[in-house]
C-alpha cells in the first residue's frame, strides 16, 4: 500500500460505535480507505478526523443503501472488503415480543446485511476479488432462553454466509463469518433494555430477570479490539478461515454447544442464568 491507488477500500457498517468504531479505527492504521457507514452520522466525528469518510447508511431503507454503494464506488471504483456490522440485540420470551418487533430485528440483522451484500457483489465479480466479512455472533451457533428472536437472526446469517461463500468462489470471492462473544458496547445495554420494555408484567418474568442482568453484565466484557484484529486477519488474507471466534468465551461456548447433548445443554444454560 505504497501509494493511495494501490489503498484497498472498505465499507464497515454500524460504525458509530463499539465494534463498528473499532473495525474502523484498526483498519485505518493498517493503511485501508474505509467508508464508515450508520444511522448517527453525527457520531462518527472521530472516526472522520481520523481519515475515515462517513456515509449515511439505514440497512432498512433500500434507497439509503443503493446510494451508499453508488457514493463509495463513483468515488473509489472499487470495493475490496464489506464489513456487515450494523445489527442490535432484542430481548423477549417469545410469547411475550410481537411479532412487528421480531419482523424489525430480521429486517436489520438478516434482510438489511443481504440487500447491502447483493449490491457490492456485481463490482467484486467484475474485479474477481473481495471480502464479505458478516458479525454475526456465538449466538449464532448456540442459543439462550429469552433470546430466540435474535438468535435466529444469527443462525440465518451463518447458513446465508455459507450458502454465500460457496456461490462466491469461483469469482474470487472470499466469505467470512466473525463471531463476537461478551463484548463491551451499547448493544448490551440496549438489548437488557427491550427486554424489560417487552417483558412489563410477563408470566416469564422469573427468567427475564437473571437474562438481563447478564446481559448487563457485558458492559464489564472484552473490549470490541478483539472482534476488529479478527476482521484485520479475515480481510488482509488471501485465504482466511471461514469463522472466527472471539473472545475466549465465543469459542468456549460454541464448542460446549457442538460437545453437549441437548439436554445437558439446557442444564447448563439454566445453572448460568439463576
Amino acid at each position: 500500500m505504497s501509494s493511495d491507488s494501490k489503498k484497498k477500500v472498505a465499507m464497515v457498517t454500524g460504525a458509530s460505535s463499539g465494534i463498528g468504531k473499532a473495525i474502523v479505527q484498526k483498519l485505518l492504521k493498517e493503511g485501508w480507505i474505509i467508508y464508515g457507514a450508520a444511522r448517527r452520522v453525527e457520531k462518527m466525528a472521530d472516526i472522520e478526523a481520523m481519515g475515515a469518510k462517513v456515509l449515511s447508511l439505514d440497512v432498512t431503507d433500500d434507497a439509503s443503501m443503493t446510494t451508499a454503494v453508488q457514493t463509495l464506488l463513483s468515488a473509489e471504483g472499487q470495493i475490496d472488503a464489506l464489513v456487515n456490522n450494523a445489527g442490535y440485540g432484542s430481548y423477549g420470551a417469545l410469547e411475550d415480543v410481537p411479532l412487528q418487533e421480531a419482523k424489525r430485528q430480521f429486517d436489520v440483522n438478516v434482510f438489511g446485511l443481504m440487500r447491502l451484500t447483493q449490491l457490492v457483489l456485481p463490482s467484486m465479480r467484475m474485479a474477481k476479488s473481495g471480502t464479505i466479512v458478516n458479525i454475526s455472533s456465538m449466538g449464532g451457533r448456540i442459543w439462550m432462553p429469552i433470546g430466540g428472536w435474535y438468535h435466529a437472526t444469527k443462525h440465518a446469517v451463518e447458513v446465508l454466509s455459507d450458502a454465500l461463500r460457496m456461490e462466491t468462489e469461483p469469482f474470487g470471492i472470499r466469505v467470512v463469518v466473525v463471531q463476537p462473544g461478551a463484548i463491551e458496547s451499547e448493544w448490551s445495554s440496549i438489548a437488557a433494555q427491550t427486554l424489560r420494555e417487552n417483558s412489563q408484567g410477563s408470566a416469564y418474568q422469573s427468567t427475564v430477570e437473571p437474562m438481563a442482568k447478564v446481559l448487563e453484565d457485558y458492559q464489564n466484557a472484552s473490549s470490541p479490539n478483539l472482534v476488529a484484529k479478527a476482521v484485520s486477519k479475515a480481510v488482509n488474507s488471501r485465504h482466511p478461515k471461514r469463522r472466527y471466534a472471539t473472545p475466549m468465551d465465543a469459542k468456549l461456548y460454541i464448542f460446549l454447544h457442538w460437545l453437549l447433548p441437548d439436554w445437558a445443554w439446557e442444564r447448563l444454560i439454566a445453572s448460568a442464568i439463576q
